[in-house]
């Protein structure tokens, strides 16, 4: 007799089933922590549920969205810091709800990777959560993909999927009009947009990650792995407090590019350069790449990560009350008549 030879595992073909479900046990502290009302299910369903009478509406419209962090996942990657992807990951999907006036309700997220290293993507998923706790949405699901074959062992790839909920006829874009101010909120760096320009002009200056950051403390690669900001808790109080006409989150395009998308057919936006300080991270960026003004402007938020636009007999509490919940707040121009934005004053 031959002895028969031991069958393939799907472990075998790179695929650890029960990595997967210690995953899931190990994430279920930190999911439980975002639960908010509305919450009905926890992890581990092929489904997640949420109660939309439990959270508040009497007649709510759903607004979903779905973003990624583009290419700042390769220094995180490369430098072995995930500890922050994920509030970055949050942040691209809940600061557009929230410009659309709505309230992040709940939050999905895809990780997937060639090899699943748990401790690694449990602090990644911890980060999500976080996220989620700053912005006042649950965690409800999310889905883990191991992908020997598609991903190098050591890379991973992240998307979220966020729903929020308004009332009927609270939807924004509403009533801007010329006059309105333009209130800038302070930004945290660079976001999450961009990334593969700098990725080229740190290679163009020959800094590794593990350098000294030349525009702040810490290394290179720390500086530029700063998270977005998380505006919704802020946003929304001002939403509520009344005189908010629009929301522009500024992400890929910039000030030039995002702007407009709040801005009614026929009115434009006077934006002064000189009344916010340009941080030194795009002042380096612009430096070292031999930048241009108007392509710094059309490439990152450049300091100023949303463009609050009120009325301008509100605009004074508004920026207090926005100022008291932690923002920086600049008035920073005015919607003018007009298409387009126009620019006063120097970044550079």
């Amino acid at each position: 007799m031959t002895e028969r030879k031991t069958g393939l595992t799907y472990a075998d073909a790179g695929v650890d089933i029960d990595a997967g479900n210690a995953l899931v046990e190990r994430i279920k502290p930190a999911a439980k922590r975002t639960g908010r009302p509305g919450t009905v299910s926890g992890l581990g369903g092929f489904g997640a549920l949420f109660d939309l009478k439990a959270a508040g509406y009497t007649d709510p419209i759903l607004v979903a969205a779905t973003d990624g962090v583009g290419t700042k996942l390769r220094i995180a990657i490369d430098t072995g810091v995930v500890d922050t992807i994920g509030i970055d990951l949050v942040a691209m999907c809940v600061n557009d709800l929230v410009c659309q006036g709505a309230e992040p309700l709940f939050f999905l997220d895809y990780f997937a990777t060639g090899k699943l290293e748990v401790a690694q993507a449990a602090t990644i998923i911890e980060g999500i959560a976080e996220g989620c706790a700053q912005s006042g949405c649950a965690l409800i699901g999310g889905e883990t993909a191991e992908m020997p074959g598609m991903y190098a062992k050591e890379d991973f790839d992240l998307a979220g999927f966020a729903v929020g909920a308004m009332e009927r006829g609270a939807d924004l874009p509403a009533g801007v009009v010329a006059g309105d101010v333009l209130l800038g909120l302070g930004s945290n760096g660079v976001h999450s947009n961009g990334y593969s320009f700098v990725r080229k002009v740190v290679e163009l200056s020959g800094l590794g990650w593990d350098a000294a950051s030349p525009f702040s403390d810490g290394t290179l690669g720390q500086a530029l792995l700063a998270p977005t900001r998380l505006y919704v808790k802020q946003a929304l109080a001002a939403i509520r407090a009344g005189g908010v006409h629009a929301l522009a989150h500024i992400t890929g395009g910039g000030l030039t590019e995002n702007l407009p998308r709040v801005l009614p057919e026929g009115l434009g936006a006077t934006i002064d350069l000189s009344s916010w300080p340009l941080p030194p991270v795009f002042r380096w960026l612009a430096e070292t790449a031999n930048m241009a003004e108007p392509e710094l402007l059309k490439t990152f938020n450049c300091g100023i990560g949303m463009i609050c636009v009120v009325s301008a007999d509100r605009a004074a509490a508004l920026q207090a009350l926005l100022e008291a919940a932690g923002e920086s707040v600049t008035v920073i121009g005015t919607v003018t008549e007009g298409q387009g934005v126009a620019y006063t004053g120097k970044l550079l």
